[in-house]
């Protein structure tokens, strides 16, 4: 279908200023790279959601959901149809008693200084973490001594066909960085968080010690996917990167970082088949060396 026409069915129900044209994703990824999306929409409510669901499977316009792109990979090529951004504009958050509330695309470090502020303890892990409260919640982010499945109690979500319904944490099938939402065949609106009362010297504390942490041992200077590997069983993937002698490995500008061996770094302008590349080699010296199979954590879009 035209651009033309995609942006004036998406403008039946959206201001102009919630829509771009052509927009480059190396804008909205924490990688820094990937071509343009034909179309992005950036909603700020629950019924402007609906509304684009709704009219890209009317008129069979392929879209994408991203959060805040913070492990993200998006091809040169970029993205056709409709990429929908929850973030920036579809971050509320409430809280009543020790229940949190929070849209998709709440940061998880700005929730955590909101817990703070309601002297709530459970998300001081998350303090640091560069994503979204919803794009945390399907992955089941977690550091140090959390991870969301230790937080989550109900998520709202929406199915292809624009239905709006709630789902309980045991619907959710939480494992390690994992959760059915991964499926793609919904989309994650709201998260409600269980947290536990706490005493605000103590929960800043903690928050302060795992972000010096954060600066200390990962390479927060430089754009990235944050880990490029889940951890495998029984090991560590950076471990295992730094032991096959990988540390400031590159191919083009996409770089194992010298100052943690599981982030994948983008030294200059790395392209998307940079980092594939490089993904590519880790792996198989890896499995040469050690018999071990790395899983990447970094999400691949785009055409």
């Amino acid at each position: 279908m035209h651009l033309e026409k995609i942006y004036n069915i998406m403008r039946e129900f959206l201001p102009e200023n919630q829509i771009k044209l052509n927009e480059p994703m190396k804008e909205h990824t924490s990688f820094r790279i990937g071509g343009p999306a034909d179309i992005m929409v950036l909603p700020t409510n629950i019924e402007q959601v609906a509304n684009i669901i709704k009219a890209c499977k009317e008129y069979s316009i392929p879209f994408f959901v991203m959060g805040n792109g913070t492990n993200l990979l998006v091809k040169d090529e970029g993205i056709r149809g409709v990429v929908m951004k929850l973030a920036q504009n579809f971050n509320d958050a409430l809280v009543q008693g020790n229940i949190m509330k929070c849209k998709a695309g709440m940061p998880m470090s700005m929730a955590a200084k909101i817990a703070l502020e309601n002297r709530l303890s459970g998300l001081e892990f998350a303090h640091g973490i560069p994503g979204t409260i919803g794009g945390g919640a399907v992955m089941n982010a977690g550091a140090y001594d959390g991870e969301m499945a230790d937080i989550v109690r109900n998520v709202t979500v929406i199915d292809r066909d624009g239905n709006i319904f709630e789902m309980h944490k045991s619907q959710l099938e939480y494992d390690y960085r994992s959760c059915n939402l991964q499926k793609g065949d919904k989309v994650l609106l709201e998260v409600e968080m269980e947290l536990k009362p706490g005493n605000y010297d103590d929960i800043k504390r903690k928050m302060d010690d795992f972000l010096l942490r954060r600066k200390e041992k990962q390479p927060l200077n430089l754009p990235s996917a944050g880990s490029a590997f889940k951890r495998p069983q029984g090991n560590y993937a950076g471990a295992l990167i730094e032991k096959a002698g990988l540390k400031g490995y590159r191919i083009g500008d996409a770089m194992v970082s010298e100052k943690h061996a599981g982030f994948i770094v983008n030294v200059g302008n790395a392209t998307f088949q940079d980092v594939v590349n490089l993904i590519q080699y880790i792996q198989r010296q890896v499995k040469e060396k050690f018999n071990i199979e790395l899983e990447s954590e970094i999400k691949i879009c785009g055409d």
